[in-house]
């Protein structure tokens, strides 16, 4: 007989939260593991969704954003990106985020992907975008962000995540299917 290994093996005895701030939040849970013993499992919940874009105008340039990413301590090229809050739209944070970071407005916005960033400790999903028909209308950088912008040729982006230049990994998925899709005529 075949075991339905789809089923949660896992059981939840008790959540308590141990760190919370207005972007994430720590649960540990104490758990019977698959084998059914005791244990416990943490797990950070993100309040927002992760929104990536790729602009491409006519000619299939793209925009990237430089900052430094204070976690890591080190300065990253990225393609736009922001977070969504929980009831909030993707696509509308998408068009936000897009003039906000690089101050382009979109005709067109098309879902190229739908991933989870880190699913062994975090529920954190992602949405990435192809954007379209831009038009320039001037960049409104939060407060907390302080922006360089590039404009660059697709191809070219696609090597920098080739040689390791781009490591964020919303990055580099998103990255890796527009090219996938370009090639393929998709988008």
């Amino acid at each position: 007989m075949e075991k339905n290994i789809a089923e949660n093996p896992w059981t939840k005895l008790s959540r308590e939260v141990k760190y919370e701030n207005n972007w994430v939040r720590l649960e540990e849970d104490k758990v019977l593991n698959p084998a059914g013993n005791p244990g416990i499992y943490g797990v950070v919940h993100f309040k927002t969704y992760a929104v990536a874009i790729i602009p491409l105008d006519e000619n299939n340039n793209t925009w990237i954003v430089g900052q430094y990413r204070y976690p890591l301590q080190s300065y990253e090229w990225e393609v736009v990106e922001g977070g969504c809050p929980e009831n909030t739209s993707p696509l509308e944070t998408a068009h936000r985020e897009l003039i906000e970071e690089v101050g382009l407005k979109a005709a067109q916005m098309k879902l190229i992907l739908e991933m989870q960033l880190s699913n062994s400790t975090t529920d954190e999903i992602s949405y990435t975008y192809i954007a379209r028909g831009l038009t320039y209308v001037g960049e409104q950088p939060e407060e907390d962000e302080k922006l360089s912008i590039r404009k660059i040729p697709f191809e070219e982006l696609y090597q920098m995540t080739l040689r390791g230049e781009i490591r964020d990994s919303l990055s580099v998925a998103s990255i890796l299917k527009a090219k996938v899709l370009l090639d393929q005529g998709q988008i």
